[in-house]
């Protein structure tokens, strides 16, 4: 069985930093590319960022562009979202997500993905 395990979440004043990590564990797969979602109180669960494991090509939402960063480290299959000047907006749980079909235009939705995480909290509050 697959599962994807985050890590990283917590509380953050607003303007400050976090670092979510993703690894697998369990049964080894080989995925096309990595993602990661978020999902607010009584919002759909949207898209963040992703990330070719290829060669680290990279897809930010316009709302986080510019202040998160996504990367993977192939040796130990992890992925890394690091969290900028967060606002109150980026509250939410924040999922990992790992494609195996590689159609990188399909990536922004969750139809997208595979195997998904079971979240971490991120709460950015004064």
């Amino acid at each position: 069985q697959v599962q994807l395990v985050e890590s990283g979440g917590g509380l953050v004043q607003p303007g400050g930093s976090l670092r979510l990590s993703c690894a697998p564990s369990g049964r080894t797969f080989t995925s096309y590319a990595m993602g990661w979602f978020r999902q607010a109180p009584g919002k759909e669960r949207e898209f963040v960022a992703r990330v070719r494991w290829s060669d680290s090509l990279r897809y930010y939402a316009d709302s986080v562009k510019g202040r998160f960063t996504i990367s993977r480290d192939n040796a130990k299959k992890t992925v890394i979202l690091q969290m900028n000047s967060l606002k109150p907006e980026d509250a939410a749980v924040y999922y990992c997500a790992a494609s195996i079909t590689p159609i990188w235009s399909l990536l922004s939705s969750r139809g997208g993905y595979e195997y998904w995480g079971q979240g971490t909290q991120v709460t950015v509050s004064s």
